[in-house]
């Protein structure tokens, strides 16, 4: 069963399109994220399907009902705000029984409740506590806290984690992941941090400039993208100019013909290579398959080093494990030889110029 369903929704703000024809499923019980840049229309869709903004066209069905002329009252969806938005006058567990007293529940079922919220979200003996005298995770918790004490159908957080430092991020991320796991509530996050929709979501549904590009799980968008920005946008990845001659690959600025095994026949020239970092593997020899390339920088990264080349006029990236490295401690400036594991193959008609300037406005660094 769906128990979210947002059909050909359409969102305008005056003569700006944030939100154009999207449609998508979550089925019951999943955790989806909503991935993309800043400005794509992710929040925007949000929004909508909590119903604090009215589409211009399309339908939102949460549990097989026909919401969109609800308000958002008479939807049963729990929203968590980035900022958290708690009331800074109330304690935790006022804040947490706020949606429970509004509607007007008995007195002991009300602290019944709070008390299961305050355990499940792992803050007791902070019940007395203000906003003021929490960290950034604690009132995010109690914010969430908040948003389940109503029992609502669909879970909503919008960036629920912007505001706060890269460690606590990823561990309540985390923590997240096993609630939902606990309270089993349909719920979609939205993030612009594709490291966080990969570790914790059940799909993600990749948005940009109001479009959907992808919908899958993490070993979809990642391994399997279906065009240069998802590509680009999720994980890291080397963006390297080619061209196809007779069935071969020919990076530019080399010479290396790389043996073109698809079997979909291939009708342009100019194309670029997109490979995950990952994928770069360096060699001391040339073999088959090979390109020669300098090693133009080697950074330690605690378990892996991070080694960067020039192939022909292109600068790589490769990470290399560091058993691997030990194993042949390469240096700045030699000679050694790459060959590309795996990557994807994207049709270059505009030049390669144009493709760069594109993907950097989607945030790649070259």
């Amino acid at each position: 069963m769906s128990g979210i369903m947002v059909k050909n929704i359409t969102k305008k703000f005056g003569d700006f399109v944030a939100v154009n024809n999207v449609s998508f499923d979550v089925r019951e019980g999943e955790l989806a994220a909503l991935l993309g840049p800043s400005g794509s229309g992710k929040s925007t869709l949000l929004r909508v399907i909590a119903g604090l903004e009215n589409p211009d066209m399309g339908q939102i069905f949460l549990t097989g009902k026909d919401v969109t002329p609800l308000r958002t009252q008479k939807r049963n969806v729990g929203f968590v705000f980035q900022h958290y938005a708690l009331f800074k006058h109330m304690t935790v567990e006022k804040n947490i029984a706020f949606g429970l007293e509004i509607q007007k529940k008995d007195k002991k079922e009300i602290k019944q409740k709070v008390e299961e919220l305050i355990d499940l979200v792992k803050l007791n003996g902070y019940n007395k506590h203000y906003p003021s005298q929490l960290s950034g995770g604690q009132r995010q918790r109690v914010a969430l806290a908040r948003a389940l004490a109503t029992e609502p159908k669909v879970l909503l957080l919008d960036e629920p984690f912007g505001s706060l430092d890269a460690k606590v991020r990823k561990n309540l991320a985390q923590w997240i992941r096993d609630l939902h796991s606990r309270v089993n509530v349909t719920s979609v996050f939205v993030t612009h941090d594709q490291n966080e929709a990969i570790e914790i979501s059940d799909k993600i549904i990749v948005i940009n400039r109001g479009k959907v590009e992808q919908i899958g799980n993490a070993t979809d968008v990642y391994e399997h993208p279906k065009s240069k920005f998802v590509a680009s946008f999720v994980g890291n990845v080397n963006v390297i100019n080619a061209n196809i001659k007779k069935n071969y690959i020919v990076i530019t600025g080399t010479k290396e013909k790389i043996q073109f095994k698809e079997k979909t026949g291939i009708n342009f020239q100019n194309i670029v290579l997109l490979i995950r970092p990952e994928d770069i593997i360096i060699k001391d020899n040339s073999t088959e398959d090979t390109v020669p390339c300098i090693i133009n920088g080697i950074y330690y990264r605690g378990s892996f080093y991070e080694v960067d080349l020039k192939v022909g006029t292109n600068n790589v990236k490769s990470l290399v494990p560091k058993e691997n490295f030990f194993k042949f401690e390469w240096q700045k400036g030699e000679k050694v030889y790459v060959r590309f594991r795996k990557f994807k193959i994207f049709e270059a008609s505009e030049g390669h110029k144009k493709v760069h300037e594109m993907l950097k406005q989607l945030g790649y660094i070259e």
